[in-house]
């Protein structure tokens, strides 16, 4: 059975991720995904077509620059059936609109436009299902909204929960979900206290069973101290920890995701996804070292540049290594690099959920974790959509 509208002579879904290396200061890791001429997981070759620039073969998705585009963006907030107050910049009183105007283009080819009603026809009858933190839903979001201003006279049904949410567009079939699970693992009440299972996702797991595509995230909870820290024990190998380092806790984490994905994943009608580490902005010495501000506040153009801004982040290479070992194909969304140069796109202070004191002094309150909607996210979910469909 074809999935997606692809021909049907797809047994698995092709892939190939290479690690590309850029300078600038220090050698920091990116991903070039290959889309064309690629062999799937049985050896049998598969022609998919390429996404090429005329003088070359491959198209390096992840790697490129910001440009003006003043056909963006492709919708508006007051528009979108679900954008949540904490990403809606616009209604909270974001000044400006620059940020808005910026489309990525990579290096060597030019991204296709999202299409709403070509996404819908070509996953009808389907479900997506995003999986993991808050950025997850920030892209989940994003994608209902993208999708709503190419069929805006669409039946729909949302419904919101936790840890589901799903919107369904009706007259096609279409679900798209987000599930919350911070770590992908499971977390479990032990006496009163929180556990973070490091070897067990087969709770959470019961979830993701029957996506027709699944995209997961993790990254930032694993760094979580003090109040924010969503677990008290941590337990691995039949022993509790009250913390250990945190990339060991990550990796562990991240290898019992993916042998519950390699166990429970049909490739063979299912898309499996990762989305790489979405960076944040709190510290404007790696991108400008006279800042006197300790925020995104203010900021309103992307970094110079083409690499990435400050420390590349270590959980990166602990994403990649697991990915890399998986059995299942797994497609890496690297937006690492290219949401790095983006400073400009956080809801800093203008956000549905802060006080007029909070707003007063952004150095303690902005967020600079998240994105606006619209936003960075609506370029993750055109990659996301090239890398399904073309």
């Amino acid at each position: 059975m074809a999935l997606l509208g692809f021909p049907s002579s797809r047994r698995a879904f092709p892939y190939l991720l290479t690690i590309l290396f850029l300078s600038c200061g220090q050698i920091h890791r990116a991903s070039s995904v290959l889309l064309s001429g690629l062999k799937n997981h049985h050896g049998n070759h598969h022609q998919r077509k390429p996404l090429v620039h005329p003088n070359q073969t491959t198209c390096a998705l992840f790697m490129g620059t910001w440009v003006r585009d003043d056909s963006y963006p492709v919708y508006q907030s007051s528009a979108c059936p679900i954008v949540d107050p904490e990403f809606n910049c616009q209604m909270y009183g974001r000044p400006d609109s620059d940020y808005l105007k910026l489309r990525w283009q990579p290096a060597n080819c030019e991204l296709p436009r999202f299409d709403g009603l070509e996404f819908l026809s070509k996953m009808r009858g389907k479900t997506v299902m995003f999986v993991g933190d808050s950025l997850g839903r920030n892209q989940w979001e994003s994608l209902i909204c993208m999708i709503s201003a190419g069929v805006s006279r669409s039946a729909t049904q949302v419904r919101r929960g936790d840890p589901l949410s799903t919107f369904t567009f009706l007259d096609y079939g279409v679900s798209v979900s987000f599930y919350r699970a911070p770590y992908l693992v499971d977390i479990d009440s032990v006496q009163g206290k929180r556990v973070l299972k490091l070897d067990d996702a087969s709770g959470n797991g019961n979830a993701w069973r029957d996506a027709d595509v699944l995209s997961f995230n993790t990254g930032h909870w694993w760094s979580h101290k003090g109040g924010l820290q969503g677990w008290d024990y941590m337990e691995s190998g039949g022993s509790f920890y009250q913390d250990m380092d945190r990339l060991v806790a990550l990796e562990r984490g991240l290898r019992t995701w993916a042998r519950w994905v390699d166990a429970n994943v049909d490739y063979s009608r299912t898309r499996v996804f990762f989305q790489s580490i979405s960076p944040t902005h709190y510290n404007p010495g790696d991108w400008n070292s006279g800042a006197a501000t300790k925020s995104c506040y203010g900021e309103t153009v992307p970094t110079s540049g083409t690499t990435y801004p400050g420390i590349y982040p270590n959980q990166m290479q602990v994403v990649q290594e697991v990915i890399n070992e998986m059995n299942t194909p797994t497609f890496l969304l690297d937006i690492t690099t290219l949401s790095a140069m983006r400073k400009d796109a956080h809801p800093s202070i203008y956000s549905g959920d802060l006080s007029p004191e909070q707003r007063a002094n952004p150095d303690h309150s902005a967020d600079c974790s998240h994105w606006c909607l619209p936003g960075l996210p609506d370029t993750w979910n055109q990659l996301f959509y090239t890398a399904l469909f073309f």
